[in-house]
């Protein structure tokens, strides 16, 4: 039988007090309440709903959401949470608005629970309160592009000044709780800060509530919900999906001893979620394409720094309110020519004439200081002097060189305790002895895992394109002197030794490291990258153009430019100025 919605010849219209009735408001729909019960109100009166594309549905109190209903707040949505990995993951869009609202859930979601599940703990409501708010705000302070203002900016701009985002976080949180609708008391405010500092120093009134201190910003091992947000956001937002399941580890936490500790079933949670910081890191983060955009974006401003003063702005909240990454803008809607140099930068990001990148290598953490302080653009530009000579082709442009056309940049790569195993500072109980806890052993979790869990990443840039070939071969010469130099150390040590008198050999100590390797190790017959099996070779998958043995050219080599001999290094660009 069908049904039809034409009207027919026999339809009645509705009548007057039908329509009345349609449309007057049902009781519950009231707006006004005369009721003095708080519990009584409204829903709509207590909390609001944000639906996030991560966690689904987040409720928050409306004490909380005075707190993200002020200036100091919403300006976190004019800043990007991946920086400038936004310009290789076009859907990595996100902001640091957004994460600060996860971590505040994920703080809420696991302080009840807690709350909930061990009374035990005497978690009060104003704990749950200072926990979440903690969680929203401990990113108040990040500066343009994120972690690129404190780690890179600042120390070029203002140097010796000891600055860090958590500085700001302080600041802007000080200059929030003055705003009239907030309601955060000075003793509330004095715990909030110590627990986005992570310092319980600071707090010897929470004694016994050590634990608190665990949820936003874990400095005991890192497992924290600032974590499990932005390793979940950032994977969804450059379409990898969720990676770790923090919605598990939250309820896998349990409060034992003064400290949160898990299953030992969720063991390889824990490590995954580690190991996913370093895929992270190591890929997303530190993108090449990211990182030459990262120097020029800092060039940038600090060419505009002495017309603008724009680091000045970083000890006034009512200044920094304003200084998002929406500064690129404004400094390209400029037109005094003191600022040309900086529009010129910004104008090539944007037609992607970004500095070049010339080479990489990853070394152990054992040689981090030796890259730090060998490795340095002046000693790239000293050798390529050194060895091309007149005759050679390359011979002008290495006597242009100098420091300005080099970039070197270290990046420290780790799952998050630098050298040491994450998982040998967290703390493991079990369904049968939910009530003590223990770290684990090789055993307990997996024999697969690796011995180092650390690494250096270096990088050389060039800021003009015309000298990558030639940065290439200083480069690759700075790692030949350190490699021999190493070995001349080698030898003169063996040379001064006495033979020692024949001892029995003593058992090999027993150390925390009781995995199986994956680092990288060629198979038998096979050559390390740069034809060396040296630390120091160089990267045989990044040469230049047609640039086998130019690392061993010899004095007063290389052929002059002809019909056979192209030049490495691309032809110098014709000069693009911001309109």
């Amino acid at each position: 039988m069908s049904t039809t919605l034409a009207p027919t010849a026999d339809a009645v219209p509705p009548s007057s007090s039908d329509l009345k009735a349609v449309f007057t408001p049902h009781p519950a729909h009231d707006v006004e309440d005369d009721t003095d019960d708080e519990d009584a109100q409204p829903l709509l009166e207590t909390e609001r709903t944000f639906k996030d594309s991560v966690h689904g549905l987040i409720k928050l109190s409306n004490r909380i959401c005075k707190i993200i209903d002020t200036p100091q707040f919403q300006r976190l949505r004019h800043i990007k949470q991946l920086g400038t990995s936004y310009y290789v993951w076009p859907a990595a869009s996100h902001n640091r608005f957004e994460h600060c609202l996860g971590v505040a859930h994920l703080a809420m979601t696991q302080i009840q629970r807690l709350q909930r599940l061990q009374p035990d703990l005497k978690i009060t409501q104003q704990d749950v309160d200072c926990v979440t708010i903690a969680g929203l705000c401990h990113d108040l302070g990040h500066g343009p592009w994120s972690h690129v203002w404190d780690t890179m900016f600042i120390p070029k701009a203002l140097p010796g000044k000891k600055w860090k985002h958590e500085d700001a976080s302080e600041m802007m949180f000080d200059d929030l709780i003055k705003e009239p609708n907030v309601n955060v008391s000075p003793e509330e405010a004095h715990v909030v800060k110590a627990l986005i500092a992570g310092d319980l120093s600071r707090c010897p009134e929470l004694k016994g509530k050590e634990f608190l201190f665990d949820i936003v910003a874990n400095k005991r091992n890192g497992l924290d919900v600032d974590k499990f947000d932005y390793l979940a956001r950032d994977c969804y937002a450059i379409g990898q999906g969720e990676s770790v399941s923090s919605e598990r580890l939250i309820h896998s936490a349990r409060v034992i001893d003064g400290q949160i500790c898990y299953d030992i079933k969720d063991a390889n949670t824990v490590y995954e979620l580690c190991w996913s910081r370093f895929s992270l890191h190591k890929r997303i983060y530190n993108h090449k394409t990211a990182k030459a955009i990262e120097y020029m974006l800092i060039d940038a401003v600090l060419a505009a720094e002495p017309y603008l003063k724009i680091a000045e702005q970083i000890e006034n909240p009512k200044q920094y309110v304003y200084l998002t990454d929406d500064i690129k803008l404004r400094i390209q809607s400029t037109t005094e020519p003191e600022l040309q140099k900086a529009r010129d930068l910004l104008y090539r990001i944007d037609t992607r004439d970004l500095y070049k990148w010339v080479e990489y290598k990853v070394y152990p953490w054992s040689v981090k200081d030796v890259c730090r302080q060998r490795i340095t653009p002046k000693a790239i530009v000293t050798h390529a002097k050194k060895i091309i000579k007149p005759d050679n082709e390359m011979y002008e442009l290495a006597q242009e060189l100098d420091e300005e056309h080099v970039i070197v940049d270290l990046a420290h790569m780790h799952c998050g305790m630098k050298e040491q195993n994450p998982l040998n500072f967290v703390k493991f109980y079990s369904k049968r002895k939910p009530d003590r806890a223990r770290h684990a052993e090789g055993g307990d979790i997996s024999h697969i895992m690796p011995e180092v869990f650390c690494e250096v990443l270096l990088r050389v840039f060039a800021r003009d394109p015309r000298f990558v070939a030639v940065i290439q071969l200083g480069f690759r010469q700075v790692l030949k002197a350190i490699g021999n130099a190493e070995a001349e150390e080698e030898v003169d040590l063996d040379s001064e030794s006495e033979p020692d008198e024949p001892t029995t050999p003593k058992p090999p100590k027993r150390t925390m490291s009781r995995n199986v390797s994956r680092v990288f190790a060629p198979p038998d017959g096979a050559v390390a990258q740069g034809g060396t099996t040296s630390t120091w070779g160089h990267n045989a998958f990044t040469d230049v153009g047609n640039t086998e043995g130019r690392d061993n050219l010899p004095s007063g080599s290389g052929k002059k430019r002809g019909a056979d001999a192209r030049s490495p290094s691309p032809p110098k660009k014709k000069g693009r100025t911001a309109k």
